[in-house]
């Protein structure tokens, strides 16, 4: 059998942090974030989902476990074992190593929707943060000789309405509706919420802690500091506006 040609050498995976609505703002958390994680492909196969798995194994067993930041931080099951300090920092610190130890490249976008609100035509949050991400993952791609090959961009499926406003923003977006042009070789994937995708838990991993850093940039945030690292950054070493976009 022939197998397909013209496919990039990484895969993205989408999770988001947040609602993407203006309507009933939580002022706790007026924020919506946009995180694509990106892998090598043979480096996510090789190291990255058997890296996962071990994680898995070793606390619960088995993998059947999904890797989902609410369900780990209201310590909900199969989570409840976090309520054990010693366990809780053993497996916080699992998580870190794994999240330092993975090649792989974060964007994200961050809409401060209360400010957003406020300007005369405030757009919508998720088709900005949506757009920004798309942006810089074709820089990414460029610079690595890896634009006009396919990429796949997956995100998790939220339900049919949902669903089909991601892929007509996403569409729009793809065919040139930006400044940066064209992005015809990116493609986007939905993922069923009962799919046990390693790519997908990592982004949920990285969604909140990303958000949180600019709610709060100066509260102690472990996650994030070993999000940082793997931010997209510009030749010169900035993450801002390149791995990390915040707007307005």
């Amino acid at each position: 059998m022939m197998l397909p040609d013209g496919f990039s050498d990484y895969i993205a995976y989408a999770d988001e942090s947040g609602d993407p609505s203006l309507a009933g703002i939580n002022i706790d958390f007026p924020l919506f974030a946009l995180v694509f994680c990106i892998f090598p492909i043979d480096a996510y196969i090789r190291n990255i989902v058997p890296a996962v798995l071990r994680l898995k194994f070793d606390f619960f067993g088995h993998d059947q476990i999904v890797l989902h930041e609410t369900d780990i931080r209201r310590r909900n099951p199969p989570f409840v074992l976090l309520g054990d300090e010693r366990l809780r920092e053993q497996f916080f610190e699992r998580i870190r190593r794994l999240i330092e130890q993975t090649e792989m490249t974060v964007i994200a976008a961050v809409i401060d929707k209360q400010r957003l609100a406020d300007m005369d035509e405030p757009g919508d949050p998720y088709a900005l943060a949506l757009q920004f991400c798309m942006e810089r993952t074709q820089q990414f791609l460029k610079s690595r000789q890896q634009s006009e090959p396919t990429t796949r961009i997956v995100f998790e499926s939220r339900g049919s309405p949902e669903d089909r406003r991601l892929q007509e923003v996403f569409e729009a977006v793809r065919v040139g509706g930006t400044p940066a042009g064209p992005m015809e070789n990116l493609r986007h994937q939905f993922a069923s919420k009962q799919v046990n995708s390693a790519g997908l838990q990592l982004a949920d991993l990285a969604a909140r802690p990303i958000a949180l850093r600019v709610l709060r940039p100066t509260q102690s945030n472990r996650a994030y500091d070993a999000i940082q690292a793997k931010l997209l950054r510009s030749p010169d070493g900035r993450t801002d506006g390149w791995g990390l976009k915040t707007y307005p």
